[in-house]
């Protein structure tokens, strides 16, 4: 009777030790999809802000209430290259000719932030403060296309060459689980300005 009791100890043990362990499985495996699922969906509504933002005011290059204060869209992107930009438009529609600038800032602008890799995506009007539309950026490339569709190369000396361009945004989450960062990714594939059309 004691052998057999011993037996049924030392049996309890390891299922007991075989059920804690598929709960502990379960439990890490059910942190880990609610962390990266709140993670993407964090990451989701970032990208999307950020295209909100440039589809509305790179459409615009070139752009004023009062046409006649741009009347040369080949003059209206000052600068472009691969990670900047900055153009003539009117951002609060009221006739005034502004200069707005996009471009990509360094790691070490976000110290604070687990991410190595995360850079902050600024948006400067007439050399005011720059504003930060968006934190976790790891990637803005743009590419600028010809009249004929063509790659122009960098450095782009003749910015009226510029017709359309391409945009390329990845977005990942400023924390990691288990050293994966969650990320979203959107290309803008010939974004045109009606305004650079007008030649």
């Amino acid at each position: 009777m004691g052998y057999t009791t011993i037996l049924d100890i030392i049996g309890s043990v390891i299922i007991g030790g075989f059920i804690l362990l598929i709960l502990y499985r379960t439990n890490a495996s059910a942190t880990e999809n609610t962390y990266n699922n709140g993670s993407d969906l964090i990451v989701q509504e970032d990208i999307t802000t950020i295209v909100q933002i440039l589809e509305n005011d790179f459409r615009k290059i070139g752009y004023c209430e009062d046409w006649t204060k741009i009347p040369d869209p080949t003059k209206a992107i000052i600068y472009a290259d691969s990670s900047s930009i900055k153009f003539l438009t009117d951002t609060r529609n009221n006739g005034t000719v502004d200069t707005l600038y996009y471009y990509l800032g360094s790691v070490n602008d976000l110290p604070n932030t687990p991410n190595p890799n995360d850079r902050c995506l600024y948006r400067q009007i007439n050399g005011g403060i720059p504003q930060g539309i968006s934190l976790g950026v790891t990637e803005f490339n743009m590419l600028y296309f010809g009249a004929l569709g063509d790659t122009l190369s960098f450095p782009i000396l003749t910015t009226g060459a510029i017709s359309s361009m391409q945009i390329t945004i990845r977005v990942e989450n400023s924390e990691a689980y288990d050293s994966t960062y969650v990320d979203a990714f959107w290309r803008q594939i010939r974004l045109a300005a009606r305004n650079l059309r007008n030649r």
